[in-house]
């Protein structure tokens, strides 16, 4: 059950035109005051200030470097490459913009199907935003979690380690710790957590009942909204396999299993694309929404990892949400079928 978190925060001080003390403070700006710790002694003051001022990004604060809001023991920082030690007064002024205003705690209704001390396993509803962003910079799961958990606050990104499309529903992972963030992070990047989705296509699939697909993505260089397969001695991109089991055909549509092995951005409905099926209702990539489907067809519906402080076996499974149920019972398939590939 959600529940209200009090925030304690620097109050805001006034700006030069509005302060009748005169004290010359921009408007609304929060004083940040900060002691540089050991293990950043001879960073970069940028680099420091992005480690300790985490809900903001570098280039923001490096923008506030330029600007001379930053003072060092009391000096304005000359330059971004100037060098900090450990116990130095670091002083800096963040002025207010829709980024830093956007890491606040906020009452959104979260599924959490799972939760200890370490780490929360989330059921995210199609819609959900993870991570504000622009156009998007409040109403996240970041600001939910945020409102769960005050200790998210002490973490980067409030725990969250992986990412789902707005419009993809299912389960996430969140860490609660530092120890554990760091090590779900590094089980990503070793490809040990187990990520498996159900996706509605469009055509019937005629190929192998299962496939896989090892295709390197990148930007579209025709559309940068949108990600691409591309030869990586023409154009930058990372390699990325999606193994596609084969669930069941309707007249109109296939019924998939997919794998991941990497987690690259559209992953997913690039490879789907690929192939010739593009996901019901992925106008992106060439679907066409109908039978009440008005999102990509993805459902996140099983996730598998070992408890990053105890190695214990974590096995995680969501029901597809109604809209996708919808597409099915209006297909004649059934979501068991997802236990046997090739099974209709």
């Amino acid at each position: 059950m959600n529940q209200t978190i009090p925030i304690i925060s620097t109050p805001p001080f006034l700006a030069e035109d509005a302060d009748p003390s005169g004290d010359g403070v921009s408007l609304d700006a929060e004083l940040r005051h900060l002691v540089v710790p050991v293990e950043l002694h001879g960073q970069r003051v940028d680099s420091a200030l992005a480690a300790m001022v985490t809900e903001l990004s570098r280039s923001y604060l490096q923008q506030l470097l330029e600007s001379g809001a930053a003072l060092i023991n009391g000096k304005t920082a000359q330059k971004m490459s100037q060098r900090v030690k450990a116990g130095d007064l670091v002083d800096i002024e963040i002025r207010p913009t829709q980024q830093s205003q956007a890491f606040k705690p906020e009452l959104i209704p979260l599924n959490v199907v799972y939760s200890d001390a370490h780490l929360r396993v989330i059921d995210k509803p199609a819609g959900l935003v993870v991570h504000p962003a622009p156009g998007h910079w409040s109403g996240t799961l970041l600001n939910g979690l945020l409102a769960l958990d005050a200790g998210s606050a002490l973490l980067p990104r409030a725990g969250i380690v992986h990412r789902l499309d707005k419009d993809t529903s299912g389960l996430m992972v969140v860490a609660r710790s530092r120890a554990a963030m760091d090590a779900l992070v590094q089980a990503i990047a070793a490809r040990s957590v187990s990520r498996q989705y159900l996706a509605l296509a469009h055509r019937p699939w005629h190929r192998d009942a299962s496939v896989v697909v090892d295709l390197p993505i990148g930007r579209d260089t025709k559309n940068r909204l949108r990600m691409a397969v591309v030869d990586l001695d023409r154009s930058p991109g990372k390699a990325a396999r999606t193994d596609v089991e084969w669930i069941g055909n309707s007249a109109v549509g296939c019924f998939v299993r997919c794998i991941l092995h990497t987690g690259r951005t559209h992953q997913i409905r690039v490879h789907m694309a690929s192939l010739g099926h593009p996901l019901l209702a992925d106008s992106l990539y060439g679907g066409v929404a109908g039978q009440g489907m008005l999102r990509q067809a993805l459902h996140a519906f099983r996730l598998a990892f070992a408890h990053p402080l105890t190695g214990a076996p974590m096995v995680f499974e969501s029901l597809p949400p109604a809209d996708f149920e919808g597409v099915l019972r209006a297909w004649s398939l059934r979501y068991n079928a997802a236990s046997r590939p090739g099974g209709g």
